[in-house]
Parts: structure tokens; sequence; C-alpha cells
């Protein structure tokens, strides 16, 4: 009996480790702050059209509203209740979004906060994005309702009721994060109702969670509440399909909590490859684009199986989280573009492209003051509308990085190469190197500081492709540069130091 409970505990895990992406497609775009409205229209004119698997919203539970002094991004990540109205929009226009992306073939995967609600010193009211009443200092939430039984207060042991010490894994797990009133997981009480908020978004249409603050909830607690999510909606997904879950567990070694602490849940994400990607890109330390020889387990990351991966992602992108300041986003541009496309021609991991919006930038000793600010509002805080420019980009600081054609034409590369293994590794000993992906696809890189002029076996077929960074086929020509592959998979690359993306990939389908 008990290798059965075993074998049936491990299979609805290992079930909730696939995203259930549609056939040929196999990446993630997380659209940070998006409105649903903007979404649902993103799915259908852009996101389907271009092989994208899946967009990660933000959290559509009730939050707080701040004025500090405007609107901060992070008071979507202190609930006041698990009613869908946000600053995204409506629970009307929630399902709307679900529905319309669904049908295209695009699933949506929710960020999910559910270890803390708001913060403690946040007062009373209703000053909250639903105008639910509710009192922190008294840890009432009537709306859901919680109140002061159901968080953890009693159970930490700090004079503070914060996290002091990351080595004490109690402290981590049952004191208040950043002063969040920490949620009691333990209790069948709190457990069902976080259970019947993400059951509301499942039967709604949406694939699958990111859940966030994972190391700060027990790994027994996280089961608990996973064991009571329904199957996904069949009129999108197969009978019998779990939820996907990833979890945001920031492990970059030297403590006692570790990713491997939550793999048995669902896949985990791998902020040291974050990290590491920088400095390799960067070349700080004496890094080198060679070394990625070995990328994925062999600097130690976890298993690809268990794995979500990405440049950098709204946390770190503003110094926050983990990975330091060799995480690499939007503000460099040209190696951002590189650093993506590594990502997006290795089969290491599940993948999810960043798309970001602008702040003004005002760094004092190192550090951005302004790495609070919330996403292109009006004057009564509601966020704008994602403007699109007639060239595609995106306008109005709607960054869209997922809309830059390096990045939208890697996208299609990885799911063109989709399955297929590592092959034909090249390089220079130092930052030039090249790779295929078996006879589907091939990717040259020039970070160094010199010229490349070599010819590579590329294991391709003859014939003449468009590279997909500096343009792409159209019809019968290409809008950027063409490499002619010889019968033998042989082809001669030529990439400046000195160019915008000293980098190019083809792949089967960009084949004249």
């Amino acid at each position: 009996m008990g290798i059965f409970i075993l074998a049936l505990v491990l299979g609805v895990s290992l079930a909730q480790h696939d995203p259930h992406m549609k056939h040929g497609r196999t990446s993630i775009v997380h659209l940070f702050e998006w409105r649903w409205a903007d979404i649902a229209d993103e799915c259908e004119r852009y996101l389907a059209p271009n092989g994208f698997a899946g967009v990660q919203i933000s959290p559509p539970s009730e939050s707080i509203v701040l004025q500090n002094p405007w609107r901060p991004w992070y008071e979507r990540y202190q609930p006041i209740s698990y009613n869908l109205c946000s600053r995204s929009g409506t629970e009307k226009e929630l399902r709307d979004m679900v529905t319309r992306c669904n049908n295209v073939g695009v699933n949506i995967y929710v960020d999910a906060v559910i270890n803390h609600m708001c913060g403690a010193g946040g007062g009373e009211g209703k000053h909250s994005s639903c105008g639910s009443y509710f009192n922190s200092h008294k840890k009432d939430f009537p709306a859901v309702p919680y109140s002061s039984w159901d968080f953890n207060d009693g159970k930490c042991k700090t004079n503070s009721g914060e996290i002091e010490n990351y080595h004490d894994i109690f402290q981590v797990r049952d004191c208040r994060l950043v002063s969040l009133l920490d949620l009691n997981l333990q209790k069948d009480y709190v457990r069902d109702k976080v259970a019947e908020y993400m059951n509301t978004l499942i039967d709604m249409g949406v694939a699958g969670f990111r859940v966030d603050a994972c190391k700060h909830m027990w790994p027994g607690d996280l089961q608990a509440v996973s064991s009571r999510l329904h199957n996904l909606n069949t009129s999108w997904f197969p009978s019998n399909s779990k939820p996907f879950i990833y979890q945001e567990v920031i492990d970059l070694g030297g403590e006692p909590i570790t990713a491997s602490d939550y793999t048995g849940i669902g896949r985990v994400t791998e902020f040291k490859y974050s990290s590491k990607l920088g400095t390799v890109i960067r070349k700080w330390n004496g890094e080198k684009m060679a070394y990625l020889r070995t990328w994925g387990e062999g600097w130690g990351f976890m298993t690809s199986g268990n794995a979500l991966v990405f440049v950098d992602n709204h946390d770190n992108q503003r110094g926050h989280g983990a990975g330091g300041s060799s995480v690499i986003t939007f503000w460099d541009p040209r190696i951002y573009k590189m650093a993506t496309g590594f990502m997006l021609a290795h089969p290491y991991g599940v993948t999810r492209v960043m798309s970001s919006f602008r702040w003004n930038r005002h760094i004092v000793d190192g550090k951005d003051q302004n790495d609070w600010m919330g996403p292109p509002s009006y004057p009564d805080g509601s966020t704008k509308p994602v403007l699109i420019n007639p060239d595609t980009t995106c306008g109005d600081n709607w960054v869209c990085e997922h809309r830059w054609r390096q990045i939208r034409n890697m996208v299609i590369f990885r799911n063109v190469v989709n399955n297929q293994p590592i092959s034909h590794w090249w390089d220079n000993g130092s930052n030039q190197v090249a790779f295929g992906r078996g006879n589907r696809g091939f990717i040259v890189f020039n970070n160094d500081d010199r010229h490349l002029d070599m010819t590579l076996n590329t294991g391709l077929p003859g014939g003449t492709y468009c590279d997909i960074i500096s343009g792409q086929k159209e019809g019968s020509r290409c809008s950027g540069k063409q490499v002619t592959v010889d019968s033998d998979g042989r082809a001669h690359f030529n990439i400046s130091n000195m160019d915008e993306d000293p980098f190019i990939a083809i792949h089967v389908d960009s084949k004249l």
C-alpha cells in the first residue's frame, strides 16, 4: 500500500512538471503588469502567430493599493483577498483573456501569491484594488476571510517577527518576509482557502502557476495545497491533466534551503542560470563562452526536467531577489539579445522570456532609487494600454523584449529544433562559440574582441539559409544575411565583433 501511495504522489508531481504546451511550442513570455485586455489581443495578434507557448501573468488577486509615492509594482505581491480584480482588469476581463488565449493555443500561467498577505504596516480601510475592507494591524481580512488565527506569528521565534537569519530554516519559513503577514499553511483552513482560489483559476482555464516565495513555505504544506488542486479544464487540455507548477526558490548555494527540497512538487526557477549566464556574457571574472560547452547540469544546476530558466525576471532586473549586478537586462540590449539567443538555442530547461516596462532609473551609490516604479500609468494610477508602434515594437515605455525581432525569431528557432540534441560544438577557446541542434538548426556567437571568420560544420542539409538575427526569410528572399551550406553541411561565417548583433542563427525553416 505504501509503495502504491508513493507512486501516486510521484505521478502527480511529475505531471505538475509538464507545462502542457501545444505541439510545436516551447517558450513562455512574462507580460509583466500587462492589462488582461492587452494580453488577450497579444495572444491573437502576435503570440500565437509567432509560436509562443504561454504567458505568465501578474498576480490577479485583489491587492493593496499603495501610494509610495505612486502605485509601485510590488503592490501586486501584497494580497488583500482572492477576489479577481486588479490593476490589470476585472474578473470578466480575466476570464475573457484566458478563453481567447486558450482558443489560439497560448496557455496562461498565473503568478500565485499564497505565502502571505499584505505588509503588517498596510493599515486598514478600503485602499485595495477591489475596495474590500481589511485591517493589517489586526490581521483581519474579511473578504477571504482570514483572521489573526490564520498567521504564523505564534510560531516565529525571532524578537522582530521578521526573518533575521537565512541559515535557520524555521525562521525562513515561519517568520515574516520583509514584514509581509505570513500565512499558516499548516492549517487545513488556510490550505483550503488557497486551493479554492487556485481552483477558481484552473476551472477558468489556466494551465498552471508560478508560485511566489516558495522558499518561505514548507514543502509539505505546498504538497498539501497541490494535492487539493483540480485537473485542468478539458475544454482546452487532455483529461486528467494536472496544473503546471513552477516554484520561485532562490538558491544560489550556501543556504540550508535548496531548490531540490521542492522538485518533488513541480519545476523550480533556476536562479543560478540567470546569474552565471550574465557573468559569462559580460566576460567577468575571466569567464568565457567556451566554458558553456558543459552548460546546464555541468554547472551545478538542477536537472533540466526540473528547471524553469530565464535571463532576467521582474525582481532581479531591478536588483532585487538574486543574481546581483551580473544579471543582464533590456538596459544592455546588445548583450541581452545574445544572452536570450543562447538561452533559446540551448535545450536546458523550460524557457521564459521577459517582457518589461521602462522606468526612470536614478542610480545613487550603485542603488536604483526608482526601482519601485509601477507600470506606465495615467494620473489616476490606472495602467495604460500597451502601445504598438507601426514597426511592431512597443511604445509609451513598454519595452516588449518578446517583440524584438532577434528574440521573437529565436523563440521560433527553439520550436524548430525542439527535442534535438546539441551537436557540432565549436569554440575558439575564448568567446567565439557555435553549436547545432541535431540537423535542424545552428547558431554562431562572436562575443570576442576580434573578428570571427570561420568555416564550420553545421550538420544542416545543403542550401541557402536566411539568418534569423539580422533579418528573416520573407517569401523567396532573405531580409538580412544569407548563409550558404554546402552539400557536406559546412558553411562559412563572417561576424564582426563590432556588429550590432554579433551572432547568426539558421534553421531548416529559414532555408530558401
